[in-house]
């Protein structure tokens, strides 16, 4: 089922995914030209709060999650990036340490553009410096979103929401009618709402007697979008 008209998704995706997407030759030839692809393991950290960006990231295949952790180690998910998308530029920009961590979600491969490479194609490229502006302008609408989303919306509206936003992540080869398997542990979606593990676990219950929703192991798989909607108070 598409969720288009009924939810609005564009504020959940930064969209970064449009940045690198048929660029001037000679611009990708420059990003190509040191890049280099590594494989990352489910958990594998890509880079740390707190160090130095010496480049950017982009997922070929695979998810990642950008996270904070507190002083007692608590985790909590700020974004999950896609197959596509680009990490790690923030910090890049603006010249300062990462402000959080990234680490795979699921087995990923993920190309590693040199600092050098991307200022040098950002400050000569008339078409990368537009489309990183509005990709910039876009992710402060889908920031003020989640910090608003945080504020006014309870556990349960939470993790209805992150469901509906995570079913559309998880959707690859999509046909109508096609289950889509949300392959999220219950502690990454307890960091995605701000809770316990134990309130994510007794609220996907309910979901699930509600036949909004069911599980295979840890997968998580929506059957009725309209009633998460409802639940999500969307």
């Amino acid at each position: 089922m598409s969720i288009s008209g009924l939810f609005p998704i564009e504020k959940w995706d930064f969209k970064s995914h449009s940045i690198l997407t048929e660029l001037p030759s000679q611009d990708a030839a420059v990003l190509a030209a040191h890049m280099s692809d590594q494989h990352y393991d489910k958990g594998e950290i890509i880079f740390r709060e707190g160090s130095f960006p010496s480049g950017i990231f982009f997922i070929r295949h695979g998810k990642v999650k950008k996270y904070k952790v507190d002083h007692v180690s608590n985790e909590q998910i700020l974004y999950v990036a896609n197959t596509g998308e680009l990490i790690g530029y923030h910090a890049l920009l603006s010249e300062e340490r990462y402000p959080d961590s990234a680490s795979a979600l699921e087995e990923s491969v993920i190309s590693f553009i040199p600092k050098e490479d991307f200022l040098e194609v950002l400050r000569t490229s008339q078409v990368l410096s537009q489309r990183l502006l509005k990709l910039l302008s876009h992710e402060f609408t889908v920031f003020a979103n989640n910090v608003a989303f945080f504020a006014q919306r309870n556990v349960r509206e939470r993790l209805a929401t992150q469901l509906v936003v995570m079913r559309e992540k998880y959707k690859e080869n999509y046909q109508p009618g096609m289950a889509v398997e949300i392959n999220l542990s219950r502690d990454d979606l307890a960091s995605m709402v701000g809770t316990a593990r134990e309130n994510v676990v007794r609220i996907l219950k309910e979901f699930k007697d509600d036949e909004a929703i069911q599980t295979k192991g840890r997968k998580i798989i929506v059957t009725d979008v309209h009633k998460l909607l409802k639940i999500a108070n969307q």
